[in-house]
């Protein structure tokens, strides 16, 4: 069966939202003016009320929903200024284009590193992102993982197990979403490793018939990580494969989902990153830049990690490692070549996800 692309209501809530957004975001100045300026030459922050505009990946909508008031709170004792949210939560690919293509967000929390350089290309970001506020600019990791029903009844162990016949496989549109970059390249990358334990070393078109095999058992292929959480909260499909966090934080919720580690899968990293150009227009730079550095720091970090995200702060990671399982053959996106290498290989036009999506 041809996998369908869920469409509906489910999305018409952040579409509109979206929207919103772009009609709103440049009118979003303190109302001060904004256009005072301290020492450095930069905006300065001014009492009275600021607002952020941020543009971030679906995903991280419940974290943020934490994460916002208490950067408000932090904000407001410190400076006696007011900080006022207005949000667009989208799939990362789609949320990238729209900042690229003029959606005013003040900061960008994208899926992945190549969303923040579509804007970083677009000429959004002139800062280095990777070294402004430290961990390489990353806010969060997880891995990708396999989820199933209560009680497994598939009996859902590891990647190959999706290649059975009869069980329905979700996971979202690489076109659209980071997410579903990400479990991709965690299959593909699977693959690569279960070659390169039988011949001792990586082999692509192994890698390709491995992937292939999953595909053909999807049932969906949603926009975002977080409409394909939904469609299968909604009964559809068997197994879905996504961020660790999704499922750790609904099964902290008491949901009865069930969490597969593969034994091998890809370590995911998230970025933040100040949209420059935007955050100086508004006049919210400190405000914007504050909260980025906010996303790094401890309080930020234990939120986080309480929505399933592992922390790239190590303190923080020590304190709950206990709550996340390593697998024995993660790797990380070098292990596929980078981002160049993977656009390549694995998305351009005639690329391995393509070939797989039109059965070749």
């Amino acid at each position: 069966m041809k996998p369908t692309l869920l469409k509906g209501w489910r999305f018409a809530g952040a579409a509109l939202l979206s929207i919103t957004l772009l009609l709103t975001a440049a009118c979003g100045k303190d109302d001060t003016g904004g256009s005072a300026i301290d020492g450095s030459g930069q905006p300065a922050a001014p009492k009275g009320s600021v607002t952020l505009v941020i543009g971030a990946y679906s995903v991280a909508r419940d974290s943020f929903a934490e994460l916002l008031p208490a950067f408000a709170k932090q904000w407001k004792a410190k400076t006696g200024q007011t900080v006022t949210f207005q949000e667009s939560y989208e799939a990362s690919s789609t949320q990238a284009r729209a900042i690229a293509g003029g959606f005013e967000a003040d900061v960008a929390v994208m899926a992945m590193e190549s969303d923040i350089e579509k804007i970083q290309q677009a000429g959004f970001i002139t800062n280095d992102w990777r070294k402004q506020f430290g961990d390489a600019g990353m806010i969060t990791r997880s891995i990708a993982v396999m989820g199933t029903r209560k009680g497994n009844p598939k009996g859902i162990h590891d990647w190959g197990d999706l290649t059975r016949k009869g069980v329905k496989v979700l996971y979202p549109n690489p076109k659209t979403s980071g997410g579903a970059q990400w479990d991709i390249n965690a299959m593909y990358g699977a693959g690569l490793k279960e070659s390169e334990a039988k011949t001792g070393k990586k082999d692509p078109a192994y890698a390709k018939a491995f992937l292939k095999s999953i595909h053909r058992n999807v049932e969906s292929l949603d926009k975002s990580g977080r409409a394909s959480m939904a469609a299968f909260e909604y009964g559809f499909g068997d197994v879905i494969i996504t961020y660790e966090n999704e499922l750790l934080s609904r099964i902290r919720q008491g949901v009865a989902y069930e969490e597969v580690v593969p034994s091998s899968t890809i370590l995911i990293e998230n970025p933040a990153a100040v949209v420059d150009k935007n955050a100086d227009k508004h006049g919210s730079r400190k405000v914007a830049d504050a909260f980025v550095a906010y996303l790094h720091s401890e309080d930020a970090q234990r939120i986080l990690a309480k929505y399933g995200f592992r922390p790239v702060n190590a303190s923080v990671m020590n304190e709950v490692k206990g709550d996340f399982v390593t697998p024995p053959g993660l790797f990380d996106i070098s292990y596929l070549g980078g981002w160049n290498e993977v656009r390549s290989t694995l998305y351009s036009p005639k690329g391995v996800w393509y070939q797989v999506l039109a059965g070749n």
